[in-house]
């Protein structure tokens, strides 16, 4: 099965992020798991807050960009269509409030996501990032969906 983030169009592959693109970016991968979403990603050594700690401006992107992929892939589901189909979906964040739980370790982390409501070009997604089973952050991100012209040159 294919990431959502490997469904979309060329011009909106470039996100630090989640671009699958940007070989220099984290190049996660996002997957429905039931009615929820989930990305498993492992932090680097460079990734280091504190020694053995995960550094938290990494642990606010992952959950940004989890939710806008998650944003992107709920309102396809919404329509009955599949995630490579046109006119693609693709979201910015329009808010990103994260509360940090834990300290989250430098081990492979699983981040899940649930839709908490779609309303016309906004998706509001809850992202918690686990660690060893642990909640370790929390974020709400406001998704809002991109206009055509965004991305194009």
């Amino acid at each position: 099965m294919k990431a959502f983030q490997d469904q979309y169009p060329e011009n909106v592959s470039h996100c630090y992020g989640c671009g699958s693109l940007n070989r220099h970016g984290h190049q996660i991968k996002t997957h429905w798991d039931g009615d929820e979403t989930v990305t498993l990603f492992t932090p680097e050594p460079f990734h280091t807050s504190v020694p053995g700690f995960t550094y938290g401006g990494l642990i606010a992107s992952l959950i940004d960009c989890h939710s806008t992929a998650t944003a992107a892939a709920a309102m396809y589901r919404q329509e009955g269509r599949e995630m490579d189909t046109l006119p693609a979906f693709r979201f910015v964040t329009g808010s990103l409030h994260v509360d940090f739980l834990k300290p989250t370790p430098l081990v492979e982390l699983r981040i899940r996501g649930s839709v908490k409501e779609i309303k016309g070009r906004k998706v509001v997604v809850i992202t918690t990032v686990f660690a060893d089973g642990v909640a370790t952050a929390r974020g709400e991100v406001v998704a809002v969906q991109m206009p055509d012209s965004f991305g194009r040159n």
